[in-house]
């Protein structure tokens, strides 16, 4: 089977592993669908919700804007249509322009938020050229975690203050 191929059916499968040995094997990233528009695998990613198959392919050179991103087989499309905001918000970091009134599925402030990442990210790369990606960890709870170091700073602090205070009075 050919590499564009076994490309298509990683992504609609979701499997990442897949999807990264194809475009290794030389399935081109910007694969045409049926009108000969290019990008299939993008938006079979968007509108199926793969995030990660998503940033895989941004990452080798997948275009997330069509000229006019208004088009239904744009990656902002796919994605509007397959009600995926998770992935409309990770376009838009990606630098997705969204045209004046699309509706996104993206309430205002989460757009916002979305699109100044892009500018951060645009700007790191303009100063710093690519860097890797760090993933961002989330603790919701911090459950067993040592708090004695900072236990002891917060006391040395108010001691430290407490010192400053007997100080200031003589």
């Amino acid at each position: 089977m050919p590499p564009q191929n076994d490309l298509v059916k990683a992504v609609r499968s979701g499997e990442i592993a897949a999807v990264v040995a194809a475009l290794d094997a030389g399935a081109p990233v910007e694969l045409n669908d049926g009108l000969g528009v290019p990008g299939l695998p993008l938006g079979i990613a968007c509108f199926m919700g793969h995030a990660d198959i998503v940033r895989e392919l941004v990452r080798r050179g997948a275009r997330v804007n069509l000229a006019d991103n208004r088009e239904p087989v744009s990656p902002l499309s796919m994605a509007i249509r397959g009600g995926r905001t998770e992935v409309v918000r990770l376009l838009v970091e990606l630098g997705a322009t969204v045209p004046e009134g699309m509706q996104t599925g993206l309430g205002e402030a989460e757009l916002r938020a979305a699109q100044a990442v892009a500018a951060v990210t645009a700007a790191d790369r303009e100063a710093f050229g690519d860097l890797p990606d760090i993933e961002e960890i989330q603790i919701v709870r911090c459950f067993g975690t040592d708090t004695g170091v900072l236990e002891a700073d917060v006391v040395r602090a108010a001691r430290e203050m407490e010192s400053l205070k007997s100080d200031t009075k003589k």
